[in-house]
């Protein structure tokens, strides 16, 4: 969804609330694509500060299914975003390149909602996430759900570059 940010800029402390809708039906990065099973709209407050800066600031609560880091079973994360954002709207986009402050979120006038709660998830998002705390995780042998069944595998795998070590120890051990 885009937003109009003229009505907001033409005006000093001007500040407008507004609820918006995200189109977005997914989450898709480098690690993969993750179904957005429930989402609220966003509640954004956008505040002109004087001088052309803005302050973006939003409520949102997103469910997402995402994958258990050890069995790959599914579990919905519950996202709730709280966000605050400055921008400088008279920097040019190269003054923003050379300053690290890109926000591709904003095109010109307009606020892509979409592509701002899409950078606020990348930055939430956890590097692992569990079904549950004791999770065991799958045999690495033959793949079971060592959650819901055991197997006979042999699950003692060494590295292979102490293999000759364990030669050694192997055979001076005693009886």
């Amino acid at each position: 969804m885009q937003i109009d940010l003229n009505t907001v800029l033409k005006t000093d402390d001007k500040t407008i609330t507004t609820e918006a809708g995200i189109e977005m039906d997914a989450f898709s990065s480098r690690l993969g694509t993750f179904p957005i099973v429930s989402k609220t709209p966003v509640l954004l407050t956008l505040t002109n500060k004087g001088e052309r800066k803005l302050r973006i600031s939003g409520k949102v609560t997103l469910d997402i299914v995402i994958p258990c880091s050890r069995c790959l079973q599914d579990v919905t994360k519950e996202f709730a975003l709280d966000f605050e954002r400055n921008v400088d709207m008279s920097l040019s986009e190269a003054e923003r390149m050379t300053a690290l402050d890109e926000h591709d979120y904003i095109d010109g006038y307009s606020l892509d909602v979409d592509k701002l709660i899409y950078g606020e998830l990348l930055m939430n998002f956890p590097l692992q996430v569990l079904c549950r705390e004791d999770c065991k995780g799958l045999c690495p042998v033959c793949g079971t759900n060592l959650n819901e069944q055991t197997c006979d595998c042999e699950r003692k795998s060494l590295d292979p570059r102490m293999a000759k070590v364990l030669d050694v120890f192997s055979k001076f051990k005693e009886v």
